[in-house]
């Protein structure tokens, strides 16, 4: 692989970086087949890396001894994997998850293991005020660069303040901030403290608002500072979504990073934030307040071949009443944002 300054530069660049699903069979145990099968599909669709051991991939792997196999089998398979296009730099992320002590052995873990940076989900510690959260944080950073977490609270997140971002931006190790309130206000509170922390430059912005993803990505945020305007964009996305139809989802990202340049962006493109949204709501089963968001994913992927079942570690959880229904009107609704045909060439050459 790459050096490991070639893929921070890339994070900090911005890039697509699927939510790495987690592939069980019958029996609820890593199947190992399809979950290298699913890496290389992300690097085969152009992803700049993948995240792993976050939300997607089910915080519960930790509970089932799944977190180091996991981790270490999705680096093995970037390290070996000859993507189409050939070899390039690659951002490996991993989830970072629990109270301090429990973050800072997975964030020496995940380093030894050769991943550039960590994703830091604060959801353990819901009750610590925000000066121990960011003790906490300076605590995990020593051990691995950071990607702070913004995290809904209807998947285990809380609202933090735009001062708790701002001291947050001032933690050296921080490369870059995952987004994902699902809120235009706390979008902007995290926006705000980055500027206010004078972070703008060291600190790459990343969509993980699954319901404005196009928005995010054309967006130019102009807020003040001293007195003079400041104007910070969302340069990569890190998003549950993405860990399908990601060849898509690459394609879409090149656009609206195009786009974003221009002194207009173009009406096609802004009609597709509501396209990508709908997309959403039927995969992460919003109806139901978000219960079937990891199955839904899993559903896309049976249906494409890539997973057998949509097997989750609690027996518990699966798809909401109507939402196969739901995947199945957005899929004939929106074939531009998918990609069967892709996934329908290359699959076999994946579980090879």
């Amino acid at each position: 692989m790459v050096s490991t300054e070639a893929s921070l530069t890339l994070l900090r660049q911005g890039t697509v970086i699927p939510a790495h699903l987690l592939a069980l069979n019958a029996q609820r145990q890593l199947d190992t087949q399809r979950q290298r099968a699913l890496t290389r599909y992300y690097l085969d669709a152009g992803a700049g890396g993948v995240a792993v051991g976050v939300h997607s991939t089910q915080f519960a792997i930790r509970e089932f001894g799944m977190y180091r196999p996991v981790l270490e089998l999705a680096m093995a398979t970037a390290q070996q994997w000859e993507p189409l296009g050939g070899k390039r730099p690659l951002a490996m992320v991993a989830g970072l998850a629990g109270p301090t002590s429990q973050a800072v052995k997975e964030a020496e873990l995940a380093r030894d293991i050769g991943y550039h940076a960590g994703l830091l989900s604060l959801a353990a510690m819901k009750s610590a005020s925000e000066d121990a959260l960011l003790a906490h944080c300076r605590r995990v950073a020593e051990h691995l660069p950071l990607v702070g977490f913004y995290l809904q609270p209807a998947v285990g997140g809380r609202v933090l303040s735009a001062s708790f971002w701002e001291q947050f931006a001032r933690i050296e190790q921080v490369v870059a901030i995952k987004i994902a309130p699902f809120h235009r206000y706390r979008t902007l509170d995290v926006v705000r403290g980055v500027v206010a922390a004078g972070a703008e430059k060291r600190i790459t912005l990343y969509t993980g608002n699954d319901d404005h993803i196009v928005l995010d990505l054309v967006t130019p945020f102009t807020v003040m500072r001293d007195g003079q305007a400041v104007t910070v964009r969302i340069r990569g996305g890190l998003l549950g979504h993405w860990s399908v139809w990601t060849r898509a989802a690459v394609a879409l990202f090149e656009r609206c990073r195009t786009e974003a340049e221009k002194q207009t962006v173009a009406a096609d493109l802004m009609a597709l934030d509501s396209q990508v949204t709908d997309c959403n709501s039927a995969l992460f089963d919003v109806a139901h307040d978000f219960a079937g968001c990891i199955a839904g994913c899993h559903e896309v992927l049976r249906r494409q071949g890539l997973l057998s079942g949509i097997w989750c570690l609690d027996p518990q959880e699966g798809l909401s009443p109507g939402q196969a229904e739901e995947l199945t009107r957005v899929t004939q609704a929106y074939p531009h944002l998918m990609d069967h045909d892709f996934v329908q060439q290359n699959l076999e050459r994946w579980l090879s």
